[in-house]
């Protein structure tokens, strides 16, 4: 802030007189100081103004790296945590899978050889 004349000639330092007074219970019905601290009737702190900045920033703010706290991830109670064996079915449907993919290979080599023949 700056330095500014009364109307009297007198010089008043408003960063000087703002530091001085921020500790002091603001005029009005809110309950803060003057820098915006919730206090009680006795002066007190009860929660500081970064505090309530950092709630008001995180609920208008849809970022979740933009909150202050990092939630826990939540387990699902029903997904398993080990992972079941296959049946039979299923393991013979896994060897006929690789099957296919070997097979698509070689259709992809056979298509590849014939494109560069072309050429």
């Amino acid at each position: 802030m700056a330095i500014y004349k009364s109307a009297k000639g007198k010089t008043v330092d408003m960063s000087a007189l703002v530091a001085r007074n921020e500790k002091t219970r603001a005029v009005g019905n809110m309950s803060v100081n003057a820098r915006g601290d919730t206090i009680d009737s006795h002066g007190r702190i009860i929660k500081p103004v970064t505090a309530k900045v950092n709630e008001a920033y995180g609920k208008t703010v849809g970022n979740r790296s933009a909150q202050p706290t990092k939630p826990q991830p939540k387990i699902q109670p029903d997904m398993p945590t080990e992972i079941p064996e296959l049946t039979k079915e299923e393991l013979e449907l896994d060897e006929f899978l690789e099957d296919d993919i070997e097979v698509e290979k070689i259709k992809a080599e056979e298509i590849k050889a014939k494109e560069t023949k072309k050429k």
